[in-house]
């Protein structure tokens, strides 16, 4: 194929710009779907992302185009996810194109992942095109907006061109913009082979299907190919180009996007952003930027009926094989029996991979609450990673203890910059600068711990801000830190599942909350129940559950004092002994309970 007809591009926008309607329209202008078989967000495949209106998992697909001049192009339009989770997956997809469409809501403006998305494509010298879209609202305003793309993000307002995705107005603008402004990719077919793997997915019957960009070189069928991370060698059965479905070709050359099948098992061996070539004539060096991507949110997974333990463990295997950044071991609890530690790119990923087990396999989940990873030093000089409670040594072990940091970027109406800034001080975050945008948006950049980000910050920041601030951030490393263990005694006796690492001076508070959350769950027993909260022997919270009393005096007629108070004592001490070899019964809700740990 000729290469001055290629275009490679992707779309980058905040969430809910709509950057999936765009990408219909696109579809429907090219015919690649009949309109029999076409429905809405054809590029999000998943359920999820049907319904919560965002791209969890990135995809491709070309698209034929004739522009105005005559010429026949094709366009490959590389989807990324929406979300700051994972922006790793974004920065390889936007490394794999020569343009990105910069899509801007007409009714909102430049927002946080806007900046954030523009940066990273600069990084990449892509050529951006910024796009306005949902110009057929009625609280569009687009000179507003154009203001914003000039001030805010230093491009060209008077090249922006304006959509309505929804409408298709714009759209054949737009596409004879991409052919004119995006140039075509570089490379030679006669160059040893380099190319970028941007994304793969699991077929259950032909393996793994290796998504990538070719930036030199050429791949066909029946050659073999050696990933440049862990130096395996395979050899290519299919390769083809992305349409709705996979389409053969039998081979791609440099600056063509496409796939290839090569009998590889498990996605868990494909890495996002290696880099492949050739076995027997490699390239010099593997294409920059490559990283191992790391969890940076934990929690165990149990099965509400410990009989399920063995559809759980099928369910991850299985769930593993379509998302190779979902990370677990075996894990034990003496309150839910066994269950999974996990390893999650941030809380959405957490919320996807549990409502993909609950629905996909038709399991009923506990999830216990959510923890990062802290460095310990110890007094002997040996340093742990720690990230689950139960793994936390004692205290008096403990010389040093690190948490992560993120650099938060929050961009906010000024009618809401008041209420914004006492909830990140709230969250023991240190403001680094602000700066107006214009007359009515404020940037704010705060430093704070990415443990209190993980249970309400984000609700609580869109509710404070009637949803009109956007929250960006990025882990910058690991700060020293007063770290304790919470336990949560019931009856007096620690649930390992309701443990929580904490800092202390909010331990008290969040001892308080949870002990009140336990005590409207759990069910009154024969016997009174203490909840209570503490750091080592310390206790520093406690709520209390009334028995369930029967009126043992309801038989006593009168009489002398002395027989009711006999029964009374009697009953009393049946109550001590009930209490001392009773059980307390937790719910699946007391667990739910403790994630909403802050009062509403």
């Amino acid at each position: 194929m000729n290469k001055d007809s290629l275009r490679n591009f992707c779309i980058i926008a905040h969430i809910d710009h709509g950057k999936s309607t765009l990408a219909d329209r696109f579809i429907q202008k090219a015919q690649v779907v009949s309109d029999r078989n076409f429905k809405d967000q054809m590029l999000d495949s998943m359920d999820i992302e049907r319904e919560r209106g965002i791209t969890i998992k990135s995809t491709a697909i070309t698209i034929p185009y004739a522009a105005r001049d005559g010429k026949q192009y094709v366009l490959n339009l590389v989807d990324t996810p929406g979300h700051v989770d994972f922006s790793y997956e974004v920065s390889r997809a936007i490394s794999s194109c020569e343009g990105a469409l910069l899509l801007v809501d007409a009714t909102q403006g430049v927002e946080a992942q806007t900046l954030s998305n523009m940066y990273m494509a600069l990084e990449h010298n892509l050529e951006i095109l910024p796009v306005i879209n949902k110009i057929d609202l009625p609280a569009a305003d687009q000179d507003n907006v154009r203001r914003q793309i000039d001030h805010d993000l230093g491009l060209d307002s008077s090249a922006a061109i304006c959509v309505s995705a929804k409408m298709g107005t714009g759209i054949d603008d737009l596409l004879e913009a991409i052919v004119s402004r995006i140039p075509p990719p570089s490379g030679s077919p006669e160059n040893p082979l380099q190319a970028l793997i941007f994304d793969s997915h699991y077929d259950p019957y032909r393996g793994v299907v290796v998504h990538l960009r070719i930036f030199e070189g050429t791949l066909a069928a029946g050659r073999e190919i050696m990933f440049f991370s862990n130096k395996a060698v395979y050899k290519v059965e299919e390769a083809g180009v992305f349409r709705m479905e996979l389409q053969k070709t039998g081979g791609l050359q440099a600056g063509e996007v496409g796939y290839i099948i090569a009998g590889i098992k498990t996605v868990s061996d494909i890495r996002v952003g290696d880099t492949l070539t050739s076995a027997e004539n490699p390239c010099a060096s593997a294409l920059p930027g490559f990283r191992d991507v790391k969890p940076v949110v934990f929690s165990s997974i149990y099965p509400v009926d410990a009989n399920d333990y063995g559809e759980l463990s099928q369910a991850m295997e299985k769930l593993k094989l379509n998302d190779a950044s979902l990370v677990y071991e075996k894990d034990s609890s003496a309150a839910l029996g066994f269950g999974f530690r996990c390893g999650f790119l941030g809380l959405l990923h957490l919320e996807v991979v549990q409502e993909r087990l609950e629905r996909e396999f038709d399991l009923s989940l506990v999830l216990t609450a959510p923890s990062v990873q802290y460095k310990i030093r110890l007094r002997t000089g040996e340093e742990l990673i720690v990230d689950n409670p139960a793994d936390y040594p004692g205290q008096e072990t403990v010389e040093r203890a690190e948490e992560p940091y993120i650099k938060a970027a929050i961009i906010t109406p000024a009618v809401y910059l008041g209420p914004i800034m006492s909830l990140c001080m709230d969250k023991r975050g240190v403001q680094k600068d602000m700066h107006y945008l214009d007359q009515k948006r404020v940037e704010v950049n705060y430093e704070m711990p990415l443990a209190e980000v993980l249970f309400d910050f984000y609700d609580k920041l869109k509710s404070i801000s009637r949803g009109y601030a956007s929250f960006d951030y990025d882990i910058t490393g690991h700060r020293p830190t007063d770290l304790v263990r919470l336990d949560i005694l019931l009856n007096g006796k620690p649930v390992d599942a309701l443990s929580q690492l904490v800092f202390r001076g909010s331990a008290q508070r969040r001892a308080r909350n949870i002990c009140k959350r336990l005590r409207d769950e759990i069910p009154r027993h024969q016997f009174k129940i203490p909840i209570q909260g503490a750091i080592g022997g310390q206790i520093i919270a406690r709520e209390t559950i009334s028995p369930v009393r029967k009126d043992v005096l309801a038989k006593c007629y009168g009489g002398d004092i002395t027989r009711k108070r006999k029964l009374l004592e009697k009953q009393k001490e049946g109550k001590k002994r009930m209490k001392m070899v009773g059980s307390v019964e937790l719910p699946q809700s007391a667990f739910l309970a403790v994630l909403k740990t802050d009062e509403e």
